[in-house]
């Protein structure tokens, strides 16, 4: 049957065994992604990451992804340094993470991204002073109060966004990574978002995406600069999350959690520079990109139109 097949082969012309050789390698290569998904979304197996370091640094720990982030690092065996704006805050989180984790270590720092930064770094240097910080991850960040075209920006919401979404997170890298490169292993996520990598165009929320943007290339950059110095670099890409920050208080399978969601990002520590560890967020990613741009882009416009609008409404009233 074999012979049969290849001597069928050699009869056809040239152009019909090229359109073969094409289809044959597409499936192949479609095989090998679709295979490579199941394995990094389900059966490899997380890294160790008491081997970056016995510290790990989170920023914006006390809400949302950060807040889960830390209780993640935290049940595999990690001491912390907790970086946030309110003390009281940093002081409940501490409190409960001890509760679950007796013997995990906890320094809190308070800096407020927003305010002094230069000052709250050198906080955090003091801080980690002697600490082998093996893991960073880069939270904090801020988006706006709802959709609103650009020349609706305020100056203050302008300069905090930029302020703590690109500047914090570059300055905290900036004042981690030397005690890495010293010992020669650490692993650095920063968070970024849909907004600038799956979504063609973030509409209504231009300067956040462009923030994020900043964010997806600083950490390319950084993984290519610094891997073979023994640090990884990574990009993780959350769609959805039920968080405050997203105005999202329900989680379903398609917007997970935050505890569901860290559980997944801890898993990616190490891996890809980019990567969108919740797998049906990827999926989403998947289906997202076979889309023609202007159709995604002119339903993302009129889903923030709709943001846009009931958050008028919400302020209105407050007004009245």
């Amino acid at each position: 049957m074999e012979s049969c097949f290849l001597n069928t082969l050699k009869t056809q012309p040239l152009w019909l065994l090229a359109l073969f050789t094409i289809g044959s390698l597409s499936v192949l290569r479609l095989a090998f992604v679709i295979l490579n998904w199941v394995y990094v979304n389900f059966l490899r197996p997380a890294k160790n990451l008491r081997k970056y370091g016995s510290w790990a640094l989170v920023t914006g720990p006390t809400d949302g992804i950060g807040k889960s982030f830390a209780f993640q690092l935290a049940k595999t065996g990690l001491n912390l340094v907790l970086v946030g704006r309110n003390p009281d805050k940093l002081k409940d989180v501490s409190d409960s993470i001890q509760a679950k984790y007796a013997k995990t270590q906890i320094k809190s720092v308070v800096v407020d991204f927003s305010g002094d930064l230069d000052e709250g770094v050198e906080r955090i240097k003091e801080a980690i002073e002697g600490l082998d910080v093996g893991v960073l991850i880069n939270n904090v960040g801020i988006s706006y109060p709802y959709a609103r075209f650009f020349h609706e920006v305020d100056q203050v919401l302008l300069k905090n966004l930029i302020k703590v979404n690109v500047e914090g997170t570059t300055k905290v890298t900036q004042a981690v990574l030397p005690g890495m490169l010293k010992r020669k292993k650490g692993a650095i996520v920063n968070i970024g978002s849909g907004a600038a990598i799956v979504i063609p165009s973030d509409p209504l929320y231009s300067v956040y995406a462009a923030t994020k943007a900043y964010i997806d290339q600083f950490s390319r950059s950084l993984y290519v600069e610094y891997r073979k110095s023994g640090i990884d670099v990574q990009c993780q890409v959350p769609l959805y999350v039920a968080t405050k920050m997203a105005s999202i208080k329900r989680s379903s399978f398609f917007v997970p959690s935050t505890d569901v969601y860290a559980r997944a990002a801890v898993r990616w520590i190490g891996y890809e520079p980019c990567c969108t560890p919740y797998w049906p967020h990827s999926f989403i990613w998947g289906v997202l990109s076979i889309l023609p741009e202007k159709l995604i882009d002119a339903g993302r416009l009129q889903f923030s139109i709709g943001i846009r609008k009931r958050g008028q409404l919400k302020d209105a009233r407050k007004k009245e």
